[in-house]
């Protein structure tokens, strides 16, 4: 009898482990994004970072600029307020919070996207906590991206005296 239980506990256990790695593959596999008529709708997970997650979508689909909103919940948010005097951010980091807006730009620094986002997250307290963004990780349930693009491709350059990574526009003639 305790030999066929023995049995019967090693064959759950090995069903268990392989539905469980079979989830997170089909996790793994679970579309990012979609083209849209405007641009890209992104659905991301649990565990995903937010601002990787747009930076690779801005190459993948070589997307010359554009501007994007959002909504979801956060593992971690690290808002950062920049302290002009000393030239750098002071991050804060909340956990397990609500993203209640979040709103930024894609613009390129070179060959590599440069991605610019502020947002106000929500604590269980209903306290609110906003500024500029310097990482982002998807909580429990998800994060929805709308991405509008624009024809135009837009560049960040870093301005002195401040050391602020600026937005260049082109002249009107």
């Amino acid at each position: 009898m305790k030999i066929q239980i023995r049995k019967i506990f090693i064959a759950l256990l090995f069903l268990l482990t392989f539905n469980l790695a079979n989830a997170q593959q089909n996790d793994k596999e679970k579309c990012r994004y979609t083209k849209t008529n405007y641009g890209y709708l992104m659905v991301l997970r649990e565990g995903d970072n937010v601002l990787s997650q747009i930076e690779n979508l801005a190459k993948e689909q070589n997307i010359p600029s554009a501007n994007f909103t959002g909504i979801g919940f956060a593992q971690d948010a690290t808002f950062g307020f920049y302290d002009f005097g000393e030239k750098k951010f002071h991050p804060k980091t909340f956990n397990k919070v609500e993203m209640g807006s979040i709103t930024g730009s894609i613009a390129w620094s070179g060959e590599k996207p440069s991605i610019h986002m502020h947002g106000v997250a929500t604590d269980d307290k209903f306290d609110a906590y906003g500024g500029h963004i310097l990482a982002l990780k998807v909580g429990t349930g998800s994060m929805e991206i709308y991405i509008t693009v624009n024809s135009e491709k837009l560049e960040r350059k870093i301005e002195q005296p401040l050391n602020a990574n600026v937005l260049q526009l082109p002249c009107l003639k």
